[in-house]
């Protein structure tokens, strides 16, 4: 005999696989402060609280071409040099895990 609640079971099982999946999911995050007029410090991490020390971190122009390439250090931070021309930053920790942000979005000291 076919037990009836097998199906139910089952969805459940998926169910329960799903939302664990989620929970241990962590958004990728990243700010950028100026330190002063032509130096600015990045700090990248996930919400779950890690860091992301080796993560890429390019600085680029409207123009799509990197400006300045670089990956964060062991303190999950990048400082470098403002550009004169217009530029985003591009934190990359793969497939889902990309912050951009722009120029503007950029603190003032």
């Amino acid at each position: 005999m076919i037990n009836p609640l097998r199906p139910l079971n089952a969805v459940l099982l998926l169910l329960c696989a799903g939302f664990s999946a989620s929970a241990l999911a962590h958004n990728p995050m990243c700010e950028c402060k100026a330190i002063d007029a032509e130096q600015i410090k990045c700090t990248g991490g996930f919400s779950d609280g890690s860091g992301a020390p080796g993560v890429t971190l390019d600085v680029i122009g409207y123009d799509e071409t990197i400006l300045v390439p670089g990956k964060l250090g062991a303190d999950s931070t990048l400082t470098f040099k403002k550009p004169g021309a217009e530029f985003y930053v591009l934190f990359d920790a793969g497939p889902g895990h990309v912050v951009e942000i722009d120029q503007a979005d950029i603190e003032a000291p």
